[in-house]
């Protein structure tokens, strides 16, 4: 096994994940990224001294082996955080996780009133059947909590209707909560759902810290990680992949390979094949779609804006649909602690109008946003970056499925390809989720026989 040659496509958490596993097994895979850093959606871009936290990654798990590994790589360097986290709803902002008199008071008791009435004739009347993630939410929370807490904010998201999407959103990031579960939640402190937890981890520097710490694990145990390299071909015969073909610094370079990780997205994948996957195969792959992420950094000069670490805006009168506050994850994330750090989150579409918008046109839509919204002054913006994520979300359209399974059934005649990750496998997954997959990979390579696919299912909740 020592001499294996093994290629692990992408430096995301999955990726590197897999390759430190293997590392401390005796082995020495090379990792492949075609940007400029590691980390991929988790990682931290530094800007003037200010670190921006891409997505805004709380660090939570009920897996065992995940978060004994987190422990293990950043010692002190990992703190314990009590979570606030808020929904700006019409003007008001609202406690999440819920906390009724919270509610009640925002929301008023008219409103209140019509909540539980919605809630109980969902429970009379539920959707025969959850299909859609409009169907599942409806079910569990009544229409009418649906559409104040849920439905504005994820179109936003997603950039489709909600009776658009699989509930399979639902299975995989919210899978248990319910309102029962709320109320619990908010009445005993019991917090059995991961999306209600009151309290996560996170790295003093970022995720990029535990990146960083993971590369150098990984390059000391003699593995490699080239940045700036894209897989331009996988050349396979007799149903393995023969040799990853790479672009490396305007290079183009062949490595042979007797396994093979990937996290690149399904629809990459399967057009880098060579030979070609049949028709069938590519036309499914083709119609796999990906949402875009937009980060928008601001640097205010004000010390204290809001206490929240992040702020789900649930106004369809702005494009942000997320705030970070990074000052309030760690104060070590800026270099000035009379400044603070904002993160505005914009989901779009690679190629659509917001996505063409100049760096210098985002920043002005976020500072004037930001003060639609009250939450901040545009004089005391003093400036800003833009960060673009193509590809960060798989789009769990109704005929996903499908794709997904025709893909997976072909690939799987490729003996020595493992595909792991969020876009590897085109879910939802949440970090924890993606390294697990990274860990059982390479384990699965040491003899273990581990079914990649039932994560995220009943044991990692």
């Amino acid at each position: 096994m020592t001499q294996q040659r093994i290629v692990i496509i992408g430096a995301g958490p999955a990726g590197l994940m897999a390759a430190h596993e293997l590392v401390q097994h005796g082995l020495q895979p090379i990792v492949l990224e075609r940007g400029d850093d590691v980390g991929g959606l988790a990682r931290t871009v530094t800007y003037k001294g200010y670190r921006f936290d891409i997505g805004g990654h709380r660090f939570y798990t009920k897996l065992p082996e995940v978060q004994q590994y987190w422990e293990r790589m950043l010692g002190q360097d990992f703190v314990r955080l009590p979570r606030l986290s808020r929904i700006y709803y019409r003007g008001r902002f609202l406690a999440y996780p819920l906390d009724l008199f919270n509610v009640l008071t925002n929301l008023g008791l008219l409103e209140s009133v019509r909540i539980v009435l919605s809630y109980l004739q969902a429970r009379l009347r539920p959707f025969p059947r959850q299909e859609t993630f409009e169907q599942w939410l409806t079910n569990h929370f009544g229409r009418q909590l649906y559409q104040t807490f849920f439905q504005t904010y994820t179109e936003k998201v997603w950039g489709i209707p909600c009776h658009q999407i699989q509930a399979d959103l639902a299975a995989q990031r919210i899978k248990g909560l319910s309102v029962t579960a709320a109320i619990s939640s908010a009445l005993f402190n019991t917090y059995e759902v991961k999306s209600l937890i009151p309290e996560f981890h996170y790295p003093v520097l970022g995720p990029g810290l535990l990146w960083q710490r993971m590369r150098e694990a990984i390059e000391a145990g003699g593995g490699q990680v080239w940045l700036g390299c894209e897989v331009v071909q996988l050349q396979h015969e007799d149903r393995r992949i023969a040799a990853v073909v790479v672009w490396d610094g305007g290079t183009k370079r062949s490595l042979p390979t007797d396994q093979v990780i990937s996290t690149m997205p399904l629809a990459e994948l399967v057009a880098r094949l060579d030979p070609s996957a049949p028709q069938e195969v590519r036309h499914a792959a083709g119609g796999l779609r990906y949402r875009a992420l937009i980060m928008v950094g601001l640097i205010i000069n004000r010390a204290h804006l809001f206490p929240d670490h992040w702020i789900y805006i649930h106004e369809p009168q702005v494009k942000v649909g997320r705030i970070q506050n990074l000052k309030n994850w760690s104060v070590a994330m800026l270099p000035d602690p009379q400044k603070t750090g904002l993160g505005l989150e914009y989901f779009c579409n690679g190629g659509d109008d917001l996505w063409q918008m100049s760096d210098a046109e985002l920043i002005e839509l976020a500072t004037r946003e930001l003060s639609i919204l009250g939450l901040g002054d545009p004089a005391e913006v003093e400036d800003g970056v833009v960060i673009r994520q193509s590809g960060a979300y798989p789009i769990l359209d109704l005929a996903y499925p499908a794709r997904v399974r025709l893909i997976c059934q072909y690939l799987s005649l490729l003996e020595n390809l493992q595909t792991i990750g969020r876009n590897g496998m085109h879910r939802y997954n949440n970090m924890d989720h993606s390294m697990l997959t990274g860990m059982l990979a390479a384990r699965n390579l040491l003899g273990e026989k581990h079914d990649l696919w039932s994560v995220n299912t009943e044991r990692a909740l």
